[in-house]
């Protein structure tokens, strides 16, 4: 028998500037999704949960909560770009050109921009990506910078090689 490992993701040392990942899962955001986010973060806008009132507005059905759409995207691309993650320094820069509507599919991809050594903390080093969210028209839906502090090869708490 063989045993095989699962993807471990990226260390440091994998981040090149110019690199594009297109992260391997897509969701398509059902109501309950929109309505059970909006909630649980305690947004009263009607717009996200309320049908009836969201079928008056322009848009003619309920909005994705954005936040739900940061936090979609931002999911997606773990598996490419911080599953190794010490700690996120920041978001910036995020923009919303496009609406995400109940039943849309969404996928991302995200681009390496900046890689360094820490200063302070020799195992670690400093990623920043900037990560586009798009629907199945190919509308793009959500984009923003994300700078984190990624583990060199070795030093995470769980070792290349290792089980998980």
């Amino acid at each position: 028998m063989t045993i095989h490992t699962g993807w471990q993701g990226r260390y440091y040392e994998d981040f090149v500037v110019g690199d594009v990942f297109e992260h391997p899962l897509g969701r398509t955001v059902t109501t309950t999704d929109n309505v059970w986010f909006t909630l649980l973060t305690q947004n009263t806008a009607p717009l996200h949960f309320d049908h009836e009132y969201a079928r008056r507005t322009e848009f003619g059905k309920p909005l994705v909560n954005s936040t739900f759409t940061l936090s979609l995207v931002a999911g997606q691309s773990v598996t490419d770009v911080s599953q190794n993650v010490f700690a996120n320094l920041g978001w910036e820069r995020i923009t919303l050109p496009n609406p995400v509507f109940e039943g849309d599919t969404v996928h991302s991809r995200s681009s390496v921009v900046e890689a360094r050594e820490s200063a302070s903390r020799p195992t670690l080093g400093v990623v920043t990506v900037r990560t586009t969210g798009y629907k199945q028209t190919g509308e793009v839906v959500i984009e923003f910078t994300r700078t984190l502090l990624v583990y060199k090869r070795g030093h995470g708490p769980r070792h290349e090689g290792e089980a998980s």
